[in-house]
């Protein structure tokens, strides 16, 4: 009688966390570290938390509200704008120990010239936004594997029971006929590039046995540059930093469902 009370009473408890949104024991218990570049610190989402300088860390981005709606027993911070996987290995990897148990981490956007590669694609031709994202595409399969390789190993070496969860980069246009500013050949073909960073991404995640968390759906639902209700900034020229990237939408509503669902809680 006992043991059926107590289970009873566990089932209770859990669908008391469910029903009132209370965090899971497994979330509460978790110890946290967020690894990445600008698209897990939050860049684009504003309320930057002062003390992260130029990492640019923001309390919208999705691996502050997932702590702030699990509270788990600890978290850290670490990601960082403008983050290579080398910048990982050297400075966020150390935040990471054998009693981590939950790591998530958007990274290799960096490592593809990314950034540069849309800042060409507005400023000049056609042909030089496709000849660009041509020549990220080719690091993107050639390169950027070994370098995800060493980051992923680092990351199991220094957190060995750890759930990792790597987070990926939406597609940014819906082609729309009355979108203005690049052709619709630039747009499709930024388009491309973002999806074989995230088919590169995804299949080193595979290979390391980490979970893949794809935010290309949710952005897809009428959430990308050109739709009426975009999560993401276009070109920005009062804050360049910014553009490209999710706002606090596209971090609240895109990233933490994808990450979430994988989170374990």
């Amino acid at each position: 009688m006992r043991k059926a009370a107590s289970a009873l009473l566990s089932i209770a408890v859990a669908a008391l966390c469910v029903l009132t949104g209370m965090p899971s024991a497994q979330a509460a218990g978790a110890n946290y570290v967020a690894l990445g570049d600008s698209y897990a610190a939050g860049v684009g989402s504003g309320s930057y938390i002062s003390t992260s300088g130029s990492c640019s860390r923001s309390t919208l981005a999705y691996p502050q509200l997932w702590a702030n709606a699990h509270a788990p027993a600890s978290f850290k911070f670490v990601a960082c704008s403008g983050a290579k996987t080398t910048d990982v290995n050297a400075n966020q990897l150390s935040s990471l120990s054998s009693s981590t148990t939950l790591v998530s981490i958007t990274i290799g956007g960096n490592d593809v010239g990314f950034s540069s590669v849309m800042e060409d694609c507005v400023l000049y031709s056609t042909s030089t936004c496709v000849s660009e994202v041509n020549a990220a595409e080719d690091k993107a399969r050639t390169q950027l594997p070994g370098w995800l390789d060493t980051t992923y190993n680092g990351i199991r070496s220094h957190a060995p029971n750890a759930r990792v969860v790597v987070v990926d980069y939406p597609r940014f246009y819906h082609d729309l006929w009355y979108c203005i500013g690049l052709s619709s050949t630039d747009r499709n073909k930024i388009n491309e590039g973002a999806d074989v960073l995230d088919g590169v991404i995804q299949a080193a995640a595979s290979r390391h046995g980490f979970s893949f968390a794809d935010v290309r759906p949710a952005f897809a639902n009428g959430h990308e540059i050109c739709d009426s209700n975009s999560w993401l900034h276009s070109v920005d020229w009062s804050n360049i930093t910014q553009s490209y990237h999710p706002t606090a939408a596209g971090q609240s509503g895109g990233y933490l469902p994808a990450f979430t669902a994988l989170a374990g809680s």
